[in-house]
């Protein structure tokens, strides 16, 4: 097919004047009816955790279990939208079973799990124990590898042995108390994970 530059504008102002036509039809039929919303659950409104920008989530909430989320209209950072890690918020708790009932994610941690040296397997472990273990070696670690002098200067008090990773999960006021505990205990390796 030949298509001469006069043609092809004519064929795209065409195409550009029915997709108007059609879309203001359609846009009429659509404005005729109302949203359809889940019966029978309350809207909890609440704020993506991923990445840190705060995104506004409603959950839909039946009998204390979520069974549905999106994004909140009325937050005026996504405007209803959400990206692809917000839309899967749900499933990172809840999963559907074959009749279309939400359930647990089968593959969600619940507890922590440990690895000893030289097992192949990880075990799980209750928190105190584990948080007992990670205090131990913390403390264990900074005592070993601290530096108060360096190069003739007095009072460095640092350790480079440690690596602090935050987390767009956390809240502000979390991760302000990270952040006095990371320049207390003399970690200067220190990062986040909310990449956008």
């Amino acid at each position: 097919m030949n298509l001469s530059r006069r043609s092809f504008l004519k064929l795209t102002g065409a195409t550009a004047a029915t997709a108007a036509v059609v879309g203001a039809g359609i846009s009429k039929v659509a404005a005729d009816y109302e949203p359809v919303r889940l019966n029978y659950a309350k809207e909890v409104p609440t704020v993506c955790t991923f990445c840190g920008v705060g995104c506004g989530i409603i959950c839909h909430v039946q009998d204390g279990v979520i069974v549905s989320t999106e994004g909140d209209p009325a937050s005026p950072l996504n405007e209803g939208t959400l990206c692809p890690k917000g839309v899967s918020s749900y499933n990172v708790s809840y999963v559907y079973d074959s009749q279309g009932r939400p359930q647990p994610n089968p593959r969600r941690l619940t507890k922590p799990l440990y690895r000893r040296p030289g097992a192949s397997d990880w075990e799980e472990m209750e928190w105190d124990e584990i948080l007992e273990k990670i205090a131990k070696r913390f403390k264990e670690t900074r005592d070993d590898n601290f530096i108060e002098e360096e190069n003739g200067v007095e009072n460095v008090n640092r350790t480079d042995a440690i690596a602090w990773l935050g987390s767009a999960f956390c809240t502000n006021e979390e991760n302000y108390l990270f952040k006095k505990i990371i320049r207390g205990t003399g970690i200067v390796n220190m990062d986040h994970c909310a990449r956008l």
